[in-house]
């Protein structure tokens, strides 16, 4: 069992939520923020800031979390949609200033209260410092957000180039991999990954799923050119797949649609 960090006490509950449910699935699985990383995508130090409530994940990183933890993922998104409003809200809470700060207090009449002009004036150079206040801290707000997300984005790049091969060579043409398929002790190879349990779903890239390709190729659901990308070619081949083996239709090369993929007659 890991030993979490306290969360940030300034968490809505509802976000802390679905930082704990996080939590729990990447402790059922035994997973450490590299595994996870490569088994979603994401690199290590985005889910370290995820899963100590540094920033909200994506949706597509909570779906993927899902699915390895072997929970449900429709009420892992409804949770993240709820705690992702909660989020915003939250943030923009934290910059306001109190509601009670323009109101004026009752006090004992003094000679200025006869003079309408000059309290009106006060209201009003109050009412400007309010808004002024709010508009710097809004924009502060704003450029704290875009620091984070371009870090966010400078992570995910460098895990994904550290982690995937490429799929475009230098002069930007998509690469096309090359199908060396063997059978060996009754299963079948393409001679780009050897794996039998990697998940792979939407938007993830690299030898595996080039071997997941071939191997669709070859059992008569064609994903389309051997690009080593998950894409919607991809998924309905792989859907087709499933519906002809009576495995569970999802989209997804788990565990059971790898076996069927690696013993599967050509069709």
């Amino acid at each position: 069992m890991s030993r979490w960090k306290e969360l940030p006490a300034e968490l809505h509950p509802q976000v802390r939520q679905l930082i704990v449910r996080l939590r729990k699935l990447k402790d059922r699985g035994e997973l450490s923020t590299r595994q996870l990383a490569a088994k979603t995508g994401y690199s290590a130090r985005s889910w370290q800031r995820y899963l100590n409530g540094r920033s909200l994940p994506p949706p597509e990183a909570v779906e993927a979390m899902a699915r390895i933890g072997g929970d449900d993922p429709t009420r892992l998104l409804v949770l993240h949609e709820i705690a992702a409003e909660r989020w915003a809200e939250g943030r923009v809470v934290t910059t306001g200033a109190p509601e009670s700060a323009p109101a004026t207090s009752a006090h004992t009449p003094t000679p200025t209260d006869q003079q309408p002009y000059g309290r009106h004036l006060r209201v009003a150079v109050t009412a400007g410092a309010l808004v002024t206040a709010l508009s710097v801290s809004a924009a502060l707000l704003l450029a704290v957000r875009l620091t984070e997300a371009r870090a966010q984005l400078a992570d995910d790049r460098a895990a994904t180039v550290a982690a995937a091969p490429a799929t475009v060579s230098e002069s930007l043409v998509p690469v096309i991999y090359t199908c060396r398929l063997e059978q060996r002790d009754g299963r079948w190879y393409a001679g780009l990954s050897r794996t039998t349990d990697i998940l792979l779903s939407n938007t993830q890239v690299g030898l595996e799923v080039a071997e997941a390709q071939c191997l669709l190729h070859r059992a008569g659901t064609a994903p389309g050119e051997i690009d080593g990308i998950f894409g919607p070619k991809t998924r309905r081949a792989v859907e087709r797949m499933q519906k002809q083996n009576g495995l569970i239709v999802n989209g997804v090369i788990d565990p059971p649609t790898w076996q069927a993929l690696r013993k599967a007659s050509p069709k």
